[in-house]
């Protein structure tokens, strides 16, 4: 049965404001959903007038008592400021009574309200649900909604056919009844302008970001500083192209909600993480033992204001096992040593921490780091613990990289002026590793056919010192 209500210009000209139906179920198909172990709630025909489409809810026999149907609004919030009652048709044939909930899970401000209706079982009946009786709790509606939940089993009211289980039913056959025309004052449209739409709406300077929301991404124009050179071991370096790396399963963990990706700054490998939050970095196959290092080191970037922020880290140890037996942990802030500076200098920062300004605990197998934070969008590089000790400026000096042909076709042939070459990485310009080859010699070979034509960088690593060079396939 469609409801068409006549005196809604009155209404609008008498009180201010009118109730209109906000979801008949005819048009776009809306979020009608259960919960708690409902049999069913789906869109069906409505069985007197089958060109109009209802919602159907069905009890689940001997189902949990609190089980409910979810009706998401999708055009308008329902706007109980003034009015607080939302008209419901129902169909039934046999006399129940429901409980309506209405609570807000976009807006996330105006709490919840209930609200119970006998139906007498004649068919389609209008039952007004006023959201100050509140029989089941929650507190007075007065605000924007956008939910209305049903439930099926409710005895209060005054009227016990649906069940004996105190104010709920004990479910011994299912129930089931049809629900049309959801009439409240129509309050913000929808879909509401968020910093998470994909829109650049509100006072947004970039697609959801900008102005109320987090700042839009800058990307660092500068590569992260320079390491300065160490022996080999007195690195564990997790993400660095100055010294070889562990073996790292994966900077992208599926247990934090951060997003890692790989990006190129400046010539340089980059790591940029999306929804600080939690981002986690495990390396099984690489996990080692820090208890004779003395420092750890991040380089990291943000264009998020930094005051009242922080940055935190953990290194997990697994003492041997399969699972973490103690943590050591860091929290920079604007008053830690170092500190997160303020305000933010928009470069590079850089991190050297003594790891005895951690927590106290075992490192005798490290196999995981985190991080947590709320600076947003993060860039890092230069992920290492060190021994605090540094090779000469002439060891450094001395390291001389020779590459030919350059641009090559084929292959790019690598040459040192006597020291080993101990790795090599070669990234694309959108920060991917392509290749990488240690090959413990003077000299190396690429093998570039595999290659799509363009421009490359290599980070080439001796016992002394890293540098990096272009490389171009024709």
């Amino acid at each position: 049965m469609k409801k068409i209500i006549f005196l809604s210009v009155l209404l609008i000209t008498v009180l201010g404001f009118s109730q209109t139906v906000l979801e008949d179920f005819d048009g776009t198909a809306p979020s009608f959903t259960t919960n708690n172990g409902l049999g069913s709630a789906s869109i069906v025909a409505d069985p007197l007038n089958g060109s109009n489409m209802v919602g159907e809810v069905i009890s689940a026999a001997a189902g949990d008592p609190w089980q409910q149907a979810d009706l998401i609004m999708q055009n308008n919030l329902m706007d109980l400021t003034s009015d607080t009652t939302v008209d419901v048709d129902v169909y039934s044939t046999t006399a129940i009574n429901i409980l309506s909930r209405i609570e807000d899970n976009i807006l996330n401000t105006s709490g919840f309200a209930t609200a119970d209706a006998q139906h007498t079982g004649t068919g389609w009946e209008t039952l007004t649900f006023d959201f100050t009786q509140l029989p089941d709790g929650g507190t007075a509606a007065n605000g924007e909604f956008s939910q209305i939940s049903f439930f099926p089993s409710w005895v209060g009211g005054g009227a016990g056919n649906n069940g004996t289980n105190n104010n709920w039913n004990d479910p011994v056959d299912g129930i089931t009844f049809l629900v049309d025309n959801i009439t409240a004052v129509a309050g913000t449209s929808l879909p509401i302008p968020t910093c998470s739409d994909g829109i650049m709406n509100q006072d947004e300077t970039g697609i959801d970001c900008g102005g109320v929301c987090a700042p839009c991404d800058v990307p660092p124009v500068n590569a992260a500083p320079t390491p300065p050179s160490r022996a080999a071991a007195d690195v564990k370096s997790i993400f660095s192209d100055a010294y070889t790396d562990i073996g790292v399963d994966t900077y992208d963990t599926t247990w934090c909600p951060g997003t890692t990706s790989d990006v190129m700054i400046d010539g340089n490998a980059t790591k940029k993480v999306i929804g600080l939050g939690c981002e986690g970095v495990e390396f099984l196959t690489g996990r080692f033992d820090a208890t004779t290092f003395t420092h750890f080191h991040i380089d990291f970037f943000t264009n998020t204001p930094t005051m009242d922020k922080s940055f935190n880290l953990k290194l997990s140890n697994w003492n041997g096992g399969g699972g973490e037996f103690n943590a050591i942990e860091f929290s920079t802030t604007n008053a830690s040593s170092p500190p997160l500076p303020n305000p933010n200098p928009g470069t590079w920062i850089s991190l050297d921490i003594p790891l005895t300004s951690w927590t106290p605990g075992l490192r005798n197998d490290l196999v995981q780091f985190i991080i947590t934070s709320d600076l947003g969008t993060v860039y890092y590089d230069n992920l290492y613990l060190h021994k605090d000790t540094v090779l000469s400026t002439d060891d450094f000096a001395s390291v001389d990289f020779n590459v030919y042909p350059n641009p090559t076709t084929d292959k790019w042939n690598i040459k040192t002026n006597g020291q080993d070459i101990t790795s090599v990485r070669v990234f694309d310009m959108l920060g991917k590793n392509v290749m990488s080859v240690t090959p413990n010699s003077n000299s190396v070979t690429l093998d570039a056919d595999a290659l799509p034509s363009g421009l490359y960088f290599a980070r080439l690593t001796s016992e002394s010192g890293t540098k990096t060079v272009k490389l171009v396939k024709q």
